[in-house]
């Protein structure tokens, strides 16, 4: 039997997942003998099929997350008390799913656990980041101008990842229709014209015994091949779930020309606006790291900034810490965290930092698309070339006989 728990752990950090035990009593046991103080512990329920593809599209998405920070930020800073402020969410929210869990929070914060507490019962839903937000507002008695935070925090997010999808969306239609294009070609053009080519008796050129011999090839085997690229998919999914699949992808895409540097600048905005939301909301720094460090979604800097907690436990100011890896952190973001340490106003000094690198990404996205449409349009337009010489030639051959 599975569990899912929510536990806080001797540091007092709040932990979620789930637990295999034989029974409710020796999850809890299990738990405890791991120093887990548990605050709640429920079995998990089995999901049919069919109800698990329904629920496919019901994913809460980042919009949805947004909404739900903006909504909650205004309710409660409108005197609206919280469970009140969460029932009057889960009514107005359309998908199903999402709606039964904020009615779920809304329970348990009504049986006296805090807010930060009942959102991290739904890791999925809201991460490590969200809770911790959530949590120092609890704290310091501060929860609707946290809210107000984290609100701003989710739509700049929201409205940034829309930005870098929308600008990949042309690019990868003028792919996806070429290939439906080539696969019509090879499977309906291609073998009709090579009879004919065969009945008229000549030799024929090169590119055009390449172009059949392709043909043919993917008609016929056309299984094996799918089934040996499913092969590849599956075993690269396994490797790069391992940490040493997860470094060697994070190093690669790190060091690629153009693109490294565009993901590197992803990443320094991540960590700018995430450390200074936290620290805003009144996060400890050793706390707002530790946070940071969990979701800034790359090995390699992760790495850094767990190192750099470590070194601010020691005393060490933040930007000294970063000063040892020049290839991670560029001397601007270095001169603007040391500001923002000796003015005292390292939030306010991050939160440049990321409007600085936003801007940035956003003109190194328009680079890489506008160099991606002139490469694309030359490499389609050689492969269609191909494919029409190979059969123009022989043709022509004919008429002149």
């Amino acid at each position: 039997m599975k569990f899912n728990y929510l536990a806080r752990s001797l540091e007092g950090q709040i932990q979620s997942g789930v637990v295999e035990a034989s029974s409710k009593e020796a999850a809890l046991s299990l738990l405890q003998t791991h120093g887990l103080y548990v605050t709640l512990l429920e079995e998990e329920k089995k999901v049919p099929l069919f109800t698990a593809r329904i629920q496919f599209f019901q994913r809460v998405s980042r919009k949805d997350i947004v909404l739900f920070s903006r909504q909650l930020a205004i309710l409660f800073k409108s005197n609206v008390p919280v469970i009140e402020s969460l029932q009057t969410i889960a009514n107005q929210t359309k998908k199903h799913s999402f709606k039964e869990k904020i009615f779920q929070i809304a329970e348990k914060v009504e049986g006296g656990t805090p807010l930060s507490q009942s959102l991290a019962f739904y890791p999925k839903i809201f991460s490590p980041f969200y809770t911790s937000v959530i949590k120092s507002g609890e704290v310091a008695g501060k929860l609707s101008e946290v809210l107000g935070y984290l609100a701003d925090h989710t739509e700049r997010e929201h409205n940034f990842y829309s930005k870098v999808i929308g600008a990949m969306v042309y690019p990868v239609f003028v792919l996806f229709v070429f290939i439906i294009i080539l696969v019509l070609m090879i499977t309906f053009v291609i073998p009709n014209l090579t009879q004919v080519l065969i009945e008229s008796g000549q030799s024929l050129p090169f590119i055009t015994r390449a172009v059949i011999k392709s043909s043919d090839f993917l008609r016929n085997w056309w299984w094996l091949i799918l089934i040996f690229l499913l092969g590849i998919l599956f075993f690269a999914a396994q490797f790069f779930k391992t940490s040493q699949g997860k470094n060697f992808v994070d190093k690669v895409s790190l060091d690629l020309p153009l693109f490294g540097e565009f993901l590197k600048k992803i990443y320094l905005t991540r960590i700018a606006e995430n450390l200074s939301t936290l620290i805003s909301a009144g996060l400890p720094i050793i706390q707002a790291l530790e946070v940071t460090a969990e979701i800034v979604g790359s090995n390699t800097y992760s790495d850094i900034i767990f190192k750099t907690r470590d070194g601010v436990k020691r005393g060490e100011p933040i930007s000294s810490i970063f000063s040892k890896y020049p290839e991670s952190f560029p001397p601007l973001f270095l001169q603007m965290t040391t500001v923002g340490e000796k003015t005292g106003q390292l939030d306010s000094v991050l939160m440049n930092v990321v409007n600085f690198y936003q801007g940035e990404v956003e003109r190194t996205l328009d680079t890489i698309v506008k160099l991606l449409e002139p490469i694309m349009i030359i490499c389609l337009g050689l492969i269609v070339a191909g494919l029409i010489a190979s059969v123009m030639l022989p043709l022509y051959r004919i008429q002149i006989v």
